[in-house]
Order: structure tokens, then C-alpha cells, then sequence
């Protein structure tokens, strides 16, 4: 976990129905929060089971290039990546959602962004058994303009407001593959038999910026109108560019150094 509380100052605030957060780096705690986030970077986008199986059969300088390898070169895509580590680690240790797949693991070429929903949270009804989901759309830029939150919204009201059925059976079907068959099945029926209702849904949109997205966010969650409950999460770490550099370069010389 990223522990936000240890470098970040938090502010929550109702707008009508539906909740803002804001999430904000303290200056003399950036090096705390950047080496926080840099522990957890790889296990997103490489299982910890391989790379401790790599360690023990070929040794620590074979692992370092495989976390590498592994790591995105360009900055946008660092930036839009870190943008979803961010927002699963934000679910996972501030909501009652799990985000129980770490979908970075499974892209196509590592300096390209992946397709579809961002992340769907996932809590179980102990009344009902059914699956709740939290849609998420995750966004990192140093100055975030108010176009990104508008393509963000487009993102969430996509499918009629739903997690798509596509993101839903790729989590299902990595859910299978690690033995998690108990929660796969949840989704399958979710999905094929008593069907998603749209009071079980929940919106995310979670940004990462170095500017303050407080009056934008707000705006944004002013206008909308649909019927679906919304959570609107802005961390702002100042300076955004330098930090997200900096995590990626604790990466590679903790894969190095051990």
C-alpha cells in the first residue's frame, strides 16, 4: 500500500449526492511518497510469484532487467500508468471495493496504454451475495485541463453507465487462472444470469495532476446529471513530472540494488 495518509493531506467535501476527495502531497513528504510508491510499481506489472521465481533461479542482476523490461520508457505512458496504479492502490486501502487484478501485467508492449474500463472495483453483498462494481476512469496529467475530465466522463457513461462485458470476463478469466474460481463465477453470474443493475454500479473518475483539480472536478461533478452514485478522487503532487520520473528511477535501482 502507498500509505497516502504518511505523505498526503486529505479534504472530503459533498457535491449534491455524490462525493469529492481531495488528495494532496505535502512538499517536505514527496520523497517518502515517491519511495512509498516505487516499493509497489512492480508487482503491478509483473506477478510477485515470477519475479521471485527469476530471483532464485537466475540471481538479482537477471531480475533487474526483467523489472525493467518491463517498466514503460515514454512519459506519457509512465504518467497515464502511474495514473491507474494510483487509483487501483486508492480502492484497495480507501474504499470497501477490492481491485483484485493488476491489469498493467497483461499489456500488449509496455509504451502502450491498454484498452477499455481502467479498473473495476469489486465488494460482494453479504445480503445478497450479488457483486457491487465501482467503474473507474483514471487520468494523469502535469496540468490537467477540463477536456480530460470531459473524456473521462465520456469513458464512464460508456455502455450505458456499466463495467463492460469484455473488462468483466477478462477479470473473470485471470481470476480463473490464479484459482479464484468462487469470485470468477460471481462475475459470470453477474453477467449471464441475473444481470448487472445499474443501482449496483458506482463511478470513479480519479486524477493525477500537478496542478489543483479541485475547482475543475467539482464543476465537472456539478454537471452531471445521470443516475449513477460518483466518487471524484484529484491527488495533486506538485511537481507531477519530476515525481513520476523519480518513482520509475526507484524502481529500476531497487531491481538493482535489492
Amino acid at each position: 500500500m502507498v500509505g497516502f495518509p504518511n505523505w498526503c493531506d486529505r479534504a472530503a467535501e459533498d457535491v449534491g449526492a455524490h462525493a469529492l476527495e481531495l488528495i494532496t502531497a505535502r512538499a517536505a513528504d514527496i520523497a517518502h511518497g515517491s519511495a512509498a510508491v516505487a516499493a509497489i510499481v512492480p508487482e503491478h506489472y509483473a506477478a510477485e510469484e515470477h519475479v521471485a521465481r527469476i530471483l532464485r533461479r537466475l540471481g538479482r542482476p537477471k531480475t533487474a532487467a526483467f523489472i525493467e523490461g518491463k517498466l514503460p520508457t515514454t512519459k506519457q505512458i509512465r504518467s497515464g500508468d502511474l495514473g491507474e496504479i494510483l487509483a487501483t492502490e486508492y480502492i484497495a486501502a480507501g474504499t470497501q471495493y477490492a481491485a483484485p487484478i493488476k491489469r498493467l501485467r497483461w499489456k500488449d508492449h509496455r509504451n502502450m496504454a491498454m484498452r477499455g474500463d481502467d479498473v473495476i472495483g469489486l465488494y460482494r453483498d453479504p445480503a445478497t451475495g450479488h457483486l457491487r462494481f465501482l467503474k473507474t476512469e483514471a487520468k494523469s496529467r502535469a496540468t490537467l485541463p477540463g477536456g480530460v475530465l470531459t473524456e473521462a466522463r465520456a469513458g464512464l457513461d460508456k455502455d450505458g453507465g456499466l463495467p463492460s462485458a469484455h473488462a468483466l470476463e477478462f477479470i473473470a478469466d485471470r481470476l480463473m487462472e490464479a484459482g479464484n474460481n468462487d469470485l470468477a463465477d460471481a462475475i459470470d453470474d453477474a453477467l449471464l444470469k441475473h444481470g448487472i443493475a445499474p443501482q449496483s454500479v458506482k463511478h470513479l473518475l480519479f486524477t493525477l495532476s500537478g496542478n489543483n483539480p479541485a475547482n475543475l472536478l467539482r464543476a465537472n461533478l456539478q454537471g452531471y446529471g445521470g443516475g449513477f452514485s460518483q466518487l471524484y478522487v484529484g491527488i495533486r503532487i506538485d511537481p507531477h513530472g519530476a515525481f513520476i520520473a523519480g518513482v520509475y528511477d526507484q524502481v529500476i535501482a531497487n531491481a538493482n540494488n535489492g
